[in-house]
C-alpha cells in the first residue's frame, strides 16, 4: 500500500511537471503565423513512417545510424516493460503480465535485455565520439555550454536507465531461484539469468530485495525525470520528429516560394494585371525578422532539431570557414521563441503587442545570412526533414525588401535584373542573341 501511494505521488508530480513543460513548448510554437498544409496525405504518412519511424535518412552514415538504432529500438521496446511497472506501481503487484503471457513474456523481457546491452554499447560509443574522439561537428561554437551538457546528460541518463533494468531483473532472478515469496518464476531472461547470480548471488535475501526495489525505483524515477526534462532538451525530437516530418514541405528542394505581393507588382509592370485602386498605400512587410513573422512550422522545426550538426557539416559555406551554421540558425530561432514565450507567459505582454527592441537579427548576423548559397545541402542532410534554408531566405527577404539593406555588391545585380531582366548589366537587350 505504501509503495502504491508513493508511486501515485511520484507519477502525479512527474506528469504535472511534464505537462507544464510540453504546454510551454506548444505555446511557443503557436507564436508563429498560421500556415495551411496542402499536398498528398499519402506522401506525408510515407515520410512519417520512413524518415521519423524508420530512420531512413540516418543511414547515409551507417556507423552512427546503427548505434542510434540500438538506442532508438531499445527505447521503444522498453515501453512494454514500463507499462508493467505502471501497473505494478498502482496496484502493488509484481510482474503482473508474467502469469498471463508465459513464454512470450520471457521472450519480450529477454529482447529488452539484449537491446539494453546494445544500447549500452552505443551510449558509450556516443560519449566517446563527443568527449574523446571530439568529432568536428560536435565542437562548433553553438554547442558550447548547455547544448554540450544536454547531450551528455541524456547519454548518462540512458546508462542509469540500463543499470536500473539489470538491478531489477538481476535481483528478481536471484530471488526467484531461492523461492522467495512474491517473486514468482518468469523463465530464463537472456542476460539477467546469469548476470544476477554473478553480481548478487552472494548477498542475503534482504539485501537482494533492496537491490531489486532500488532498480525498480531507479528505472521509473529516471523515466519521469527524462519526461520532465524533455521539453528543455534537444531530445524533444523523439516526439516532434513525427509531426515535423508530416508537415515538411513536399515541393522539390530547389523550389522557392514566391511572394504574392511581389508577383502582383511584376504582373502589373508587365501589363498582365491592372493596378488595384483599393490596395493600401502602405507597403507590406516582406520576409521575416522575428519568430512571430515566421510560420509556426518554422518554429516546430526549430524545436525538432536534434543538434546533430549534419546540416552544418554539409554546408559548403561553413566548410570554407564562413560564419554560417544552419544548426545555429535553428537553435537561434528556438532560443528566441523561448525568450518571447517566457515574457508572454509572465503576463508582461501579449503576442500582438510584444516588443523588446530585439529580433532574430540580433542572434543571426547579416554575415551568416549572406554566406548562404541556397544549395539545399543542409535540407538534404537533415535526418528529420528540417529546412533551415527557408528561414534564411525569409530573413534575407526582410533585410533587402523591407529594410532596404543588404550587401553593396548585390545592388548592381538587383538593378540589372530590374532594368535589363538579366543578372549582368549589358548594353544589348537580353533577347538580342536570338535575332
Amino acid at each position: 500500500m505504501l509503495q502504491s501511494l508513493l508511486f501515485l505521488l511520484v507519477a502525479g508530480a512527474g506528469s504535472w511537471f511534464a505537462w507544464k513543460g510540453f504546454s510551454r513548448v506548444w505555446s511557443n510554437i503557436q507564436l508563429g503565423k498560421p500556415e495551411t498544409t496542402t499536398g498528398d496525405t499519402g506522401e506525408r504518412w510515407r515520410n512519417v513512417f520512413l524518415v521519423a519511424l524508420g530512420q531512413q535518412k540516418m543511414f547515409k552514415n551507417w556507423l552512427p545510424a546503427v548505434l542510434h538504432l540500438f538506442i532508438y529500438v531499445a527505447f521503444v521496446i522498453t515501453q512494454v516493460e514500463l507499462i508493467e511497472i505502471f501497473v505494478d506501481g498502482i496496484f502493488g503487484t509484481h510482474r503482473f503480465f508474467a502469469p498471463y503471457l508465459g513464454g512470450f513474456y520471457t521472450f519480450v523481457i529477454s529482447s529488452i535485455e539484449i537491446l539494453s546491452v546494445l544500447a549500452f554499447v552505443a551510449t558509450l560509443a556516443f560519449l566517446s565520439r563527443r568527449n574523446l574522439l571530439r568529432i568536428a561537428r560536435f565542437q562548433k561554437p553553438e554547442l558550447k555550454g548547455f547544448p554540450s551538457r544536454d547531450a551528455n546528460l541524456i547519454l548518462l541518463g540512458e546508462i542509469i536507465l540500463i543499470v536500473g533494468i539489470f538491478c531489477m531483473n538481476g535481483g528478481d532472478k536471484v530471488l526467484q531461484s531461492r523461492g522467495v515469496e512474491h517473486y514468482h518464476l518468469t523463465g530464463n531472461f537472456a542476460v539477467s539469468t546469469w548476470l544476477g547470480p554473478v553480481l548478487f548471488g552472494g548477498l542475503s535475501d534482504g539485501a537482494v530485495m533492496v537491490i531489486e526495489r532500488f532498480g525498480w525505483w531507479l528505472h521509473i524515477l529516471t523515466v519521469f525525470g527524462f519526461l520532465c526534462y524533455l521539453p528543455y532538451s534537444k531530445h524533444l525530437h523523439i516526439i516532434l520528429a513525427f509531426p515535423n516530418t508530416w508537415y515538411a514541405r513536399l515541393t522539390p528542394k530547389g523550389q522557392m516560394e514566391n511572394m504574392p505581393d511581389i508577383q502582383k507588382e511584376v504582373r502589373i509592370m508587365m501589363g498582365l494585371d491592372q493596378p488595384d485602386g483599393n490596395a493600401p498605400a502602405e507597403l507590406p512587410e516582406f520576409g521575416a525578422n522575428d519568430v512571430t513573422s515566421l510560420s509556426w512550422k518554422n518554429i516546430l522545426q526549430a524545436y525538432s532539431c536534434t543538434e546533430c550538426g549534419r546540416c552544418t557539416a554539409a554546408c559548403p559555406a561553413n566548410q570554407t570557414g564562413k560564419k554560417l551554421s544552419p544548426r545555429k540558425v535553428m537553435m537561434d530561432v528556438r532560443d528566441r521563441a523561448e525568450e518571447i514565450g517566457t515574457a508572454i507567459a509572465s503576463g508582461k505582454a501579449t503576442r500582438e503587442n510584444y516588443n523588446d527592441g530585439k529580433s532574430l537579427f540580433d542572434r543571426i548576423s547579416a554575415e551568416e545570412l549572406h554566406a548562404c548559397t541556397t544549395c539545399n545541402a543542409c535540407v538534404e542532410a537533415c535526418p528529420v526533414m528540417i529546412n533551415p534554408l527557408d528561414i534564411i531566405l525569409q530573413m534575407r527577404r526582410h533585410e533587402i525588401l523591407t529594410q532596404s539593406a543588404g550587401p553593396a555588391e548585390w545592388l548592381p545585380m538587383f538593378n540589372a535584373i530590374e532594368n535589363a531582366g538579366a543578372a549582368w548589366s549589358m548594353s544589348e537587350p537580353r533577347e538580342a542573341w536570338r535575332d
